[in-house]
């Protein structure tokens, strides 16, 4: 098997381009902790073998690795990213929409308001 074919080129791409949005986001909200980069490296191996077991499925790994860290940051340390939108002692964590699709967002559930593109929680991208 050739390591280097055309499909593993463009996964290996797909992956650091999530890994790198998802990671601009962490930066913005300022939780770019070493801890949480280790979660970030943890979904993007998860997500590395489920988009071996589901090609098709490698245009959705910017919204599934943000999800993926989301939820481990839930476990562990609280909600992240909080909604903007709202604020006040309601606090939410925004949720990417579509939850399985291309251009994820970070949307308000509430409000049902498009925050930011995956990445793009800084104002950059």
């Amino acid at each position: 098997m050739d390591r280097h074919s055309p499909q593993d080129q463009a996964l290996e791409q797909a992956l650091h381009t999530a890994r790198a949005l998802v990671l601009a986001d962490l930066t913005a909200g300022d939780v770019a902790q070493a801890d949480v980069v280790s979660l970030v490296e943890d979904a993007v191996v998860h997500r590395r073998w489920w988009v071996e077991q589901w090609p098709d499925g490698v245009a959705f790994v910017d919204g599934l690795i943000a999800q993926d860290v989301q939820d481990a940051l839930l476990e562990r340390y609280g909600r992240w990213p909080l909604c903007p939108v709202c604020g006040g002692s309601d606090l939410h964590a925004l949720e990417v929409e579509p939850a399985l699709g291309e251009n994820p967002h970070w949307v308000c559930a509430k409000t049902a308001t498009a925050v930011a593109r995956v990445g793009s929680l800084g104002g950059g991208a």
